[in-house]
């Protein structure tokens, strides 16, 4: 059985912002039951979930990954609480460590200690969501003595994991997500969480592309150089055959370079390409690795803006979620 299928959007920083609501509104009208609100460079993620619920009828929102050492528990507890009201839809939330460049170039904050950080947000978030007063400090993660005014948003909570210290975190968790992942390294990732917590649920990001155009594929691989010379996801394309590859990243070449050096097969390693049928026994491949709900990143192209013909084609293959 393939996982369920859900949507994630995409927020290509190359392709104009608001195309995000083009994804969330064709996910809605199709009838997927969740949308996964990520935040990178354009919108705040609690502001781009309130404007989504906004514009849509009934899809279920999941808020992040979310930096830990950027935003505190009392922080996200707030945001999904006000996305809740304002919306009136279930909004769950996702935390993670996100990148150096991310939380000490953009936000001048320190990542240091940062898998104790995830840790003890997931504590300290825990109450929180359930209305309850804060009442946690640690060494890294600390809030004391606030509630929510608003209704308690009672958020199913989902930590972004790789590494297997964010695995045995997520296993504290109620669902696990993988993101930029083989089957074989999400199928490792699994037998860890497996061996701690049976009962945490499992999602993966993959980017998805119904026939892609060339715009679509150099999407992709504009998307993954970044993540070639870095520890552990280098690992795991050179184990996909790209060693090659991998190497010549970590010689730091000129981003134009290694754009160029990526090959279309390392891009569909990581990926779901090709016509329905292709997409449909790559989906399998993910199940058989224990996914349990694959979140569609659809790509966003002149041809298609949104991804929302990708989401449109791929309806049928998620007729068990309805």
């Amino acid at each position: 059985m393939n996982p369920s299928l859900t949507v994630s959007l995409g927020l290509w920083q190359d392709r104009p912002a608001q195309e995000a609501l083009l994804t969330a509104r064709a996910a809605d009208e199709l009838g997927y039951r969740s949308l996964w609100i990520g935040e990178m460079a354009t919108y705040d993620a609690f502001a781009l979930a309130t404007a989504v619920g906004l514009a849509t009828s009934r899809i279920g929102l999941t808020i992040g990954p979310l930096a830990v050492s950027v935003r505190d528990p009392m922080m996200i507890a707030m945001g999904a609480a006000s996305v809740a009201a304002l919306t009136g839809r279930q909004v769950d939330v996702a935390v993670g460590t996100s990148s150096p460049l991310v939380v000490e170039g953009w936000h001048g904050r320190s990542r240091a200690r940062s898998a104790t950080a995830l840790r003890e947000s997931v504590e300290a978030l825990r109450p929180l969501l359930a209305g309850e007063r804060s009442d946690f400090t640690g060494t890294s993660v600390s809030s004391n003595g606030y509630r929510l005014r608003l209704p308690a948003p009672r958020s199913r909570l989902s930590v972004a994991a790789f590494g297997p210290s964010a695995v045995r975190t997520a296993a504290l968790a109620d669902r696990m997500v993988l993101n930029l992942i083989t089957p074989a390294s999400a199928g490792r990732l699994v037998a860890q969480l497996r061996a701690v917590n049976p009962a945490t649920s499992v999602a993966a990001w993959v980017t998805a592309a119904v026939d892609p155009d060339r715009e679509a594929i150099d999407r992709i691989r504009r998307a993954v150089v970044g993540y070639l010379p870095a520890p552990g996801y280098g690992e795991m394309f050179a184990e996909a055959g790209f060693a090659d590859v991998v190497a010549f990243a970590r010689t730091r070449p000129h981003p134009r370079e290694l754009f160029a050096a990526v090959p279309d097969e390392l891009v569909a390693s990581v990926s779901l390409l090709g016509d329905v049928d292709a997409v449909g026994a790559r989906l399998s491949a993910y199940a058989a690795a224990g996914v349990e709900e694959i979140a569609l990143v659809p790509v966003s192209t002149d041809r298609d803006p949104g991804g929302a013909a990708t989401l449109k084609a791929l309806d049928g293959l998620k007729t068990a979620d309805r």
